[in-house]
């Protein structure tokens, strides 16, 4: 069984578009993304520096379209009724949405550009980051999470807690990280995932209330528990609350292990769950679709599963 896997925010990279526009249907693709997000894509994805696509706003709908872009040649020639089933990683469930039809792509990115805004505007109201801390024991970690004030975010499995705060308990976490465990500045604008963004979530609740989901068609696991959602308009309403709660990609992975999952496929930008799935669910063959380039080698990997 093949499931596919988007990344979330944190994957993209200056220029890494580029390979994939020099193709004009995908030129033209990306332009539609960005006009239904607010956003010129083409430009962030090929000519923004680091900085600017770091922010909120231009990198969450730039992330999405990319994901996108890799699903319609992915699923194209009867290959989607081939997949076992899709999920995303934190606003990588927006393109997982779009993926499993319970979205179209026109409202996957009305969807994600407001998201992306309503996060920024709330990520500015207090200074906050986030770092990812590998190793360690779990309990031990929650504890002392709470005891220097810091917020469990992204529990990613293969020993990985991303966690979220305000600058200076992140450093208090830093010196009082227990021996071999690595405490990972992050290059994101806010505490997402925890009560910092409790401010977005009415007003994607209102985006929300002007979509029409429909039931996925493919099967699709959330990023609340880990479970599969059967329901369009349930699948909406845990992508609003998602913003402000946890991200539990640690039982995801478990639910893909326990589904029977022989392959995982990542859509671009592509890396970050290959990497986490190397750990989290050993010896499962995996395709990074960074480029047009690695397209065979996934839909290949699709094919032998068939």
């Amino acid at each position: 069984m093949i499931v596919v896997v988007c990344p979330g925010q944190g994957s993209q990279t200056p220029g890494f578009l580029e390979p994939w526009i020099s193709e004009s249907s995908f030129r033209d693709t990306l332009s539609e993304l960005g006009a239904a997000a607010g956003s010129d894509l083409v430009t962030h994805g090929t000519l923004s520096d680091a900085d600017t696509i770091r922010d909120t706003a231009v990198a969450q709908p730039l992330i999405v379209a990319a994901g996108l872009l890799t699903l319609r040649t992915l699923f194209a020639d009867g290959r989607r009724e081939r997949v076992g089933g899709i999920a995303g990683h934190s606003v990588g469930e927006i393109t997982a949405a779009a993926g499993a039809g319970i979205l179209s792509e026109t409202d996957a990115m009305r969807f994600v550009g407001e998201r992306g805004r309503a996060m920024a505007d709330a990520a500015s109201l207090t200074t906050t980051g986030m770092s990812a801390v590998v190793g360690g024991d779990q309990a031990a970690l929650l504890e002392l999470f709470d005891e220097v004030g810091v917020i469990p975010a992204n529990y990613n499995g293969g020993g990985q807690i991303v966690v979220a705060g305000e600058p200076e308990a992140l450093a208090v976490l830093t010196e009082r990280a227990p021996r071999g465990v690595r405490v990972i500045p992050l290059q994101v604008a806010g505490a997402f995932h925890t009560r910092y963004m409790a401010p977005a979530v009415e007003r994607l609740a209102a985006v929300a209330a002007t979509l029409a989901p429909a039931d996925p068609t493919l099967p699709i696991w959330t990023n609340n528990d880990g479970s599969l959602v059967t329901s369009g308009p349930r699948f909406v309403e845990l992508l609003v609350g998602q913003v402000s709660s946890p991200v539990r990609w640690d039982l995801c992975m478990e639910s893909f292990a326990a589904a029977g999952v022989t392959g995982l496929i990542e859509v671009s930008p592509a890396g970050a769950l290959t990497g986490l799935a190397k750990r989290g669910l050993k010896g499962v063959p995996a395709v990074a679709v960074k480029t047009p380039d690695d397209l065979p080698q996934a839909i290949e990997l699709i094919d032998q599963a068939a």
